[in-house]
């Protein structure tokens, strides 16, 4: 680029950064070298900044209440088990479900765009060691989930991963030098997560650096966007997929592509299904499906009214008991519907944090209270702007046990031992004899997705196996 096609790009840029009153993100520009320059005018046109301009008006100056649709309803979900009247239907959909993956209409979508921060690992959260033998990464369980359905298909299953810009670059190599897996690459597609800035309390832009904004990223429900921006979603329509099995990097157990839930979904007519399981109890810090009118929404655990979180049915079970779990199903013509237009259907959701940032003299602040709002989009927004939304029951302990923490609630040790206990499960069920000490399975048992994804699939392998020893350590494959 020329020199004057250069200042005549910057002149622009700070024209219309004066014209929202976010020019003051360029206040140190002249003392940046080139590469400087093009980090923070990559960074700012890489928004969308008239939408930036609203935003800060309309969400980031105004802190506006979290609107719940009045009246809300239990929301009527689909049992893991089918009652006699639905026998027929399950079966189908089963059938159905298998058809989609063999005929290559469904791709698998995971979110990974986290770090191991929180669990003391330097690195993608996807390379975290999780099972309690082989110590597989969370991207090797889920690998050999879809190299399994893919071999039963009897075709590749296409993985879109959304990584983000912390982690891009690490994810790549780390597939690179794990040689994908043992996945074709061509059906690994890669792209990254959406940034957002975050924002004074007065709605301006903040600099971590003289070079660069203070951005964060902009979401689960971001995802969306990125599927269309990135490319992946004309990816798809080449391949003919119709429907994205979603779900998110943390949780070892989910069933990346399970087709009974693919099939019901299809049958449905369902722009968007979700799966549930009922809440550990009424505090418990996951999402809640609602019925509100025609549509299906999730309520946040913490701006769910407590005396309806609390409320019970005549067996004492809880009212509102569809906890969301972040596994969905979506069909790719609902995610460009959502993306018609210049920007993405869903809200955006004002956090307060505390960001360390510039000040005008460019000395570095870190605050030690709450100086800033963050923007997130979630991607459960988008379940009342689906048609004929579907619900579905899963177990608790058959898919959803996440790594978060280092110790305690939802840790690498609680989701080691609920990968055991469902091992455990699956072998009692193909009637192997397991031992318990305590009322804990006294062993410490791991079984590969390559030989089995289900406890019904374990059974048809038909194991020279009758029982597991007090102690041992059982690995199949």
């Amino acid at each position: 680029m020329s020199f004057n096609s250069a200042a005549m790009e910057v002149s622009n840029l700070r024209k219309t950064l004066a014209d929202i009153d976010q020019d003051h993100v360029l206040r140190f520009w002249d003392q940046l070298d080139a590469e400087g320059r093009q980090r923070l005018s990559g960074q700012l046109t890489a928004l969308d900044l008239p939408a930036i301009a609203e935003l800060a008006r309309s969400v980031v100056r105004q802190h506006q209440p979290v609107v719940i649709p009045e009246p809300i309803q239990p929301v009527e979900a689909w049992p893991n088990q089918p009652d006699p009247p639905r026998q027929a239907v399950y079966q189908q959909a089963q059938q159905r479900g298998r058809e989609l993956l063999a005929q290559g209409k469904v791709g698998a979508f995971l979110v990974a765009g986290g770090q191991g921060t929180r669990l003391g690992y330097d690195g993608p959260k996807g390379e975290f060691p999780v099972t309690p033998i082989k110590h597989k990464p969370l991207f090797g369980v889920f690998a050999q989930q879809i190299m399994a359905q893919a071999r039963d298909a009897g075709r590749s299953i296409p993985w879109y991963i959304m990584t983000s810009d912390l982690n891009d670059a690490t994810t790549r190599a780390f597939f690179a030098s794990n040689d994908f897996f043992g996945l074709p690459r061509s059906d690994v597609f890669f792209f990254q997560q959406g940034m957002m800035p975050a924002f004074s309390l007065e709605g301006k832009m903040l600099l971590a650096g003289r070079d660069s904004l203070a951005l964060s990223p902009d979401g689960h429900g971001g995802s969306l966007r990125a599927l269309a921006r990135s490319g992946a979603l004309a990816d798809m329509r080449r391949r003919g997929i119709e429907h994205l099995s979603y779900f998110q990097v943390d949780n070892p157990l989910v069933h990346c592509l399970d087709p009974l839930f693919l099939g019901l979904h299809e049958l449905r007519g369902s722009e968007m299904s979700s799966k549930t399981i009922p809440k550990s109890d009424a505090n418990e810090k996951v999402g809640n499906f609602v019925q509100a009118g025609q549509r299906i929404h999730v309520i946040e655990y913490s701006d769910l009214d407590p005396a309806l979180a609390q409320r019970k049915n005549a067996d004492g079970s809880l009212s509102f008991n569809a906890g969301s779990i972040a596994i969905h199903v979506l069909r790719t013509s609902f995610v460009e519907r959502l993306n018609q237009g210049d920007r993405l259907r869903l809200p955006w959701h004002r956090a307060l944090k505390k960001v360390p940032c510039l000040d005008e003299r460019g000395n570095l602040l870190r605050p030690d209270k709450p100086n800033a709002v963050k923007l997130e989009q979630f991607v459960f927004d988008a379940v009342p702007l689906a048609e004929n939304a579907l619900i579905y029951t899963t177990r608790r302990e058959e898919e959803f046990s996440p790594v978060k923490n280092a110790s305690g609630a939802d840790s690498l040790a609680t989701s080691q031992r609920d990968q055991i206990r469902r091992c455990a499960r699956w072998l009692r069920d193909c009637g192997v004899s397991v031992p318990l000490r305590d009322g804990e399975v006294d062993a410490v048992l791991e079984i590969s997705p390559l030989l089995a994804l289900d406890a019904q699939q374990l059974r048809a392998r038909r194991l020279n196996l009758t029982q597991v020893k007090s102690g041992e350590k059982l690995y199949l494959d």
